[in-house]
C-alpha cells in the first residue's frame, strides 16, 4: 500500500517548514494514537530517547503506552532550522504520572521526510524535569493549542 502524500512537500520554504511543525505538534496534542501515525512512513525509523522504534504498528503502540503513562499531556514545538527535506525542532511539553507529579520534558527532534510528505526518519532526545503543579506553563485547554497561547520563546522556554 502506497502513503499518500501530505502535504506541505519538501523541499520546505520557512512557510512551509513552519507549517509541517505546526501540523505535527496539533496531531501530538490530539493524543491519537493513529492520527499521529499516519504522518510517517509505513516503515518510519524513529530513535525515541533510547528506545528504537521501526513502523506504524510500532508507533503506534509506543504512543498508546506513552499517553495511558503521560497524563494531561500537553506541547508546544518551535522550529529551530530547515533545509531541503529536513526540519529540526525544539520542544516543551508538561505532563503529570498516575501519582500526580509533574514533570516538563524538554527536547530536540530531527526529521527526514519522504518526497511525499511524510517523515520517514525520528531523532528524539529528551530530558524530564520534576516540576510543581504551580510552575506548569502549558495551561491551554486539552488539544490544540489556541493560536493566541505564547509559543516556547514567548514562554521563556
Amino acid at each position: 500500500m502506497a502513503d499518500e502524500a501530505r502535504p506541505p512537500l519538501p523541499p520546505f520554504t520557512d512557510e512551509t517548514a513552519r507549517q509541517k511543525v505546526r501540523l505535527a505538534e496539533d496531531a501530538w496534542n490530539s493524543r491519537d494514537p493513529a492520527r499521529v501515525a499516519l504522518a510517517y512512513t509505513c516503515d518510519s525509523q524513529w530513535r525515541n530517547r533510547s528506545r528504537f522504534i521501526s513502523g506504524r504498528a510500532e508507533i503506534i503502540a509506543f504512543l498508546e503506552a506513552k499517553w495511558a503513562a503521560e497524563q494531561d499531556y500537553r506541547l508546544i514545538k518551535e522550529i529551530w532550522a530547515h533545509q531541503g527535506n529536513r526540519i529540526a525542532v525544539r520542544f516543551a511539553y508538561e505532563y503529570h504520572d498516575a501519582s500526580g507529579n509533574w514533570f516538563r520534558a524538554y527536547g530536540n527532534e530531527n526529521w527526514e521526510f519522504a518526497e511525499n510528505g511524510l517523515v520517514r526518519r525520528r531523532i528524539a532526545s529528551i530530558n524530564d524535569l520534576p516540576i510543581d503543579e504551580k510552575e506548569r506553563k502549558l495551561t491551554f485547554p486539552q488539544g490544540r493549542r489556541p493560536d493566541d497561547f505564547p509559543g516556547l520563546t514567548e514562554l521563556g522556554l
